[in-house]
């Protein structure tokens, strides 16, 4: 009789910067694993016969089977593996919530201990980018269909349906507003959380498999979706994101120095702010800061602005800290970088001086009600608790919605009452022919790998059309 395997239930921990000295650079934060905690690690898996935890990945990885490769020493095996159902697993890797979803699939989830799934995901991705001799490339492509499909948007949603796509047989162009490709992977996360580095080596590999990317094209502007449908591609999958800043419309909002996290992240990220004066886009940190939101964004501005020099930076969240959505990591690393919460607690207008500039935030303290329609609990205000914090600068990270661009210039698209695209949940299909949709254009502001989810089904499902 074979005999039992051992459970082991420690798993191992990925070193970081120390918080004293992070919170003064845009280097990662997390720095991986070395070769011996990766095999470690992998050695945890239990190759269950029944992989949960493949169930919980929207792109449907081979977990176990790439973690068995990992665990016999043959990485090539592993990232081919990883790379069948994941074009971008060295993003995954660091940005995905694995924590809700592979990972608490995991069998040993129950004990409180996963298989750290994506800090090997991350593993075997940065092992690839240093032994490309050693990987054979995966462009498999079946006979060309001739069929051309317009990809509008280059973020997670747009470079994985493209991939999927090209794979296909089919001729795959996308159209990127922006003059660098990568969409929200290049102008909302941060250096410290993802590598500008990493995402250009993903975007270059789609790009290897004979997907062609065209910068600064505004679909809405440069040519309408008909216009593309009418005069080159029979097929347009709808990608570019929700890129439209939310904000709170209490007085003096409009107060100088009183930022949308969108203006402040893609100053920071895009145009390399946090390396001013080498890149010339200058941006304003008083010593006082308080960000607005308990998102992931929300984190990622409040601790840009540490970096950049604030001496005091709040985070002002009007629940408590067990409803807010930020993964808890980030809000660890935050808390440990100095940051600080204040919960309960909403703002009710700005004040500033002479100048326009904003100086004071008047704030009132929140209490929780019975859920609403998020399932978390409703705050709601304390009359005469309200109070003032002196502020330099103010950042509104409450969320984005759909920019109206495309949907405004596009006959027969149906939107819902959020302004999103109507799609079908599992086909991506959008109430106009030879239109899909997906990512936060259709869901609105989601994770990288849900995104990712969206623009695989689509693609799955533009290839069943055309096959037809």
């Amino acid at each position: 009789m074979a005999e039992k395997k051992k459970i082991n239930l420690s798993r191992v921990p990925m070193l970081k910067q120390k918080a004293e000295v992070r919170k003064g650079n845009f280097y990662q934060v997390a720095l991986g694993y070395t070769e011996e905690q990766a095999m470690e690690e992998a050695h945890r898996c239990l190759q269950c016969k029944k992989p949960l935890c493949k169930a919980g990945c929207p792109v449907g990885v081979d977990i176990p089977e790439f973690i068995k490769a990992l665990q016999d020493t043959d990485m090539p095996e592993a990232v081919k593996i990883l790379k069948r159902k994941n074009s971008l697993p060295g993003i995954c890797g660091r940005v995905c919530p694995q924590e809700t979803q592979c990972e608490l699939k995991c069998v040993l989830a129950k004990k409180e201990a996963p298989i750290a799934i994506g800090r090997l995901e991350r593993y075997v991705a940065d092992w690839e980018q240093t032994h490309l001799e050693s990987i054979e490339k995966q462009n498999k492509r079946v006979e060309a269909k001739g069929k051309k499909v317009a990809i509008v948007g280059s973020g997670p949603a747009g470079l994985t349906c493209a991939a999927v796509l090209i794979q296909r047989g089919f001729n795959v162009t996308i159209l990127e507003a922006l003059h660098t490709a990568g969409g929200v992977l290049i102008y909302g996360i941060p250096e410290f959380r993802l590598p500008k580095e990493i995402v250009q080596n993903e975007i270059d590999y789609v790009k290897s498999l004979g997907v062609e990317i065209q910068l600064d094209h505004v679909i809405g502007k440069i040519a309408t979706v008909d216009e593309l449908l009418e005069n080159n591609y029979d097929a347009v999958f709808l990608a570019p994101g929700a890129g439209a800043p939310m904000f709170l419309n209490i007085p003096g909002e409009n107060l100088s120095n009183v930022y949308s996290a969108n203006e402040f992240l893609t100053r920071i990220n895009l145009m390399k702010a946090y390396l001013f004066p080498e890149y010339d886009t200058p941006i304003s940190i008083g010593r006082k800061v308080a960000v607005i939101g308990g998102g992931n964004v929300a984190m990622d501005a409040s601790r840009c602005a540490l970096r950049l020099g604030a001496e005091e930076v709040y985070i002002i969240y009007r629940r408590s800290k067990l409803e807010m959505p930020a993964r808890a990591e980030e809000r660890e690393n935050a808390e440990e970088e100095g940051i600080i919460f204040k919960y309960l607690t909403n703002p009710t207008r700005f004040f500033g001086d002479e100048q326009g500039k904003v100086t004071t935030m008047e704030c009132i303290e929140m209490k929780l009600g019975e859920p609403d329609d998020s399932g978390r609990r409703r705050p709601i205000t304390k009359p005469g608790t309200e109070f003032s914090i002196d502020v330099d600068v103010v950042i509104i990270a409450l969320g984005n919605k759909p920019n109206p661009i495309i949907p405004s210039s596009t006959k027969g698209l149906e939107l819902t009452r959020r302004g999103t695209i109507k799609t079908d949940e599992l086909t991506g299909r959008t109430s106009k022919d030879r239109v899909w949709c997906g990512g936060d254009m259709a869901t609105g502001a989601a994770t990288v790998i849900s995104a990712m989810g969206a623009g695989k089904r689509a693609a799955n499902d533009i290839d069943t059309f055309f096959q037809k």
